[in-house]
């Protein structure tokens, strides 16, 4: 499952570089300027007041809390069988319950809580992964950066792996979803590391660390924010996926594996659409308001796309 990369534009020390896709630049600033505070305003000046980032973070703080504080307002465990079965929502049971008597409810929160765990440990590792060979990839070159181009072609299949919880799941999706990541990081620092900011700094005595950090890496942070974004939701749609396949932890529930067992329990020819709607449209909701967001912050870092 292929996942988007994000726009391929820096800003670097007030230039703007240009990309092939649509711009996604950092606030120009004076080299040497203490303008943090001013960064951080200026960001929220324009996040705010760009509604696709306002509505796509709404919906994902939404579903987090309800990941958070679902589980605590249902006396059920997810897999709990409480009694009767195809109930429809009810005062009893919210989102009704499914063929083997379980509380549906409680499934949906509880796999809602799997997917973030999934998304945000699966994409965080993907995303250090990517950034960090890409940037030593990029800024080294030679010899190490056949190496480490030629550990983007490994590949780790989940078929012939037993996968005993959601975090194994989720770290294997992260070791197979950073390659796209590292390449993309890996070109943005080949077009920095010649900018006269870097070899200031390297005529400075820094080290390769220092200059990755403290001058690379800055410049690129709307680049590696938006790039983390796409992972993160990447990594949700690949464990659903997975999940759905019947590849994925079957000792536990998540949002893939609710509609896996409402497919085998046929709950569609039945009618019974409270299994396998909520699962649906808890997938869409918070991968589709990951993608909004990442939109908003392309308008919002990009001062010809803003809305003012």
């Amino acid at each position: 499952m292929s996942v988007t990369e994000p726009p391929q534009r820096v800003a670097v020390s007030g230039e703007a570089v240009a990309g092939p896709a649509h711009p996604a630049t950092a606030a120009v600033v004076e080299p040497g300027a203490p303008v943090a505070p001013q960064i951080h305003s200026e960001f929220l000046h324009f996040a705010l007041r760009n509604w696709k980032f306002v509505v796509g973070a709404s919906v994902v703080l939404g579903c987090l809390v309800v990941a958070l504080v679902g589980p605590l307002l249902t006396d059920h465990t997810p897999l709990e069988f409480t009694g009767p079965t195809d109930q429809p929502p009810s005062s009893e049971y919210w989102f009704g319950t499914t063929s083997y008597g379980q509380d549906v409810y409680s499934q949906f929160v509880h796999g809602l809580r799997a997917a973030f765990l999934v998304g945000g440990l699966g994409g965080g590792i993907a995303w250090v992964l990517g950034a960090s060979v890409g940037f030593t990839a990029g800024y080294r070159g030679g010899w190490i950066d056949d190496i480490l181009n030629m550990l983007t072609n490994v590949i780790i299949v989940a078929a012939y792996l037993e996968i005993q919880s959601y975090s194994a799941e989720a770290v294997i999706i992260g070791l197979t979803s950073w390659p796209w990541a590292a390449r993309a990081v890996r070109s943005q620092t080949f077009s920095l590391k010649t900018r006269e900011f870097v070899d200031l700094a390297r005529l400075s005595g820094r080290s390769t660390r220092q200059i990755l950090t403290t001058e690379l890496a800055p410049n690129m942070s709307s680049y590696l924010l938006m790039m983390f974004i796409l992972l993160f939701g990447g990594a949700i749609l690949i464990g659903a996926s997975l999940d759905f396949l019947g590849l994925g932890p079957s000792e536990s529930i998540s949002l893939g594996l609710m509609m896996n067992n409402s497919f085998l329990a046929s709950a569609l020819l039945l009618g019974s659409w409270w299994w396998f709607l909520p699962p649906g449209l808890g997938i869409v909701a918070l991968v589709g308001g990951l993608y909004v967001m990442n939109v908003g912050l392309d308008e919002v870092f990009n001062p010809k796309l803003r809305e003012t």
